[in-house]
């Protein structure tokens, strides 16, 4: 197979986990990750790896019920997608960031970040997060 082709087949996956992720669908999120996966958001302080990560996807949507992400650009190559994104939510529940804590305010906010996401073997190998976690606590008025 050429570079081109598994670039291609990569980008097709990716375009299949992103939307899994924007319809919380737990199942097809799974299924594309590799099954010592690892989820890894370097801004909340936040790592599992294997099926620990079904039930911290989970506690994100139900943190945020109504989590969409948008993506603004995304740059694919054999075996690797960096992507950039800008998430939409609800603050509908009680948020935790470390000794912080966010009780449920009603607003819609929306942040920017960025994944970098190594394959193997067709299937996502990682997921390093990287988000605008200030933008957060600002919108949530946890910070001034």
């Amino acid at each position: 197979m050429s570079t081109s082709d598994a670039a291609d087949r990569i980008e097709q996956t990716i375009a299949a986990y992103n939307q899994a992720w924007n319809d919380h669908d737990l199942d097809t999120i799974m299924s594309l990750h590799a099954p010592d996966m690892v989820f890894q958001n370097h801004t909340a302080g936040e790592e599992v790896s294997g099926e620990a990560v079904r039930e911290h996807l989970a506690a994100i949507f139900r943190t945020w019920p109504d989590i969409t992400f948008t993506s603004r650009r995304a740059y694919v190559r054999d075996g690797l997608v960096v992507q950039e994104w800008t998430a939409t939510a609800t603050h509908t529940s009680t948020m935790r960031r470390g000794d912080l804590v966010a009780e449920p305010t009603g607003r819609t906010i929306t942040w920017n970040g960025m994944d970098v996401i190594p394959f193997r073997d067709g299937l996502v190998a990682r997921k390093d997060v990287y988000s605008d976690s200030v933008s957060i606590l600002r919108q949530l008025g946890l910070l001034g």
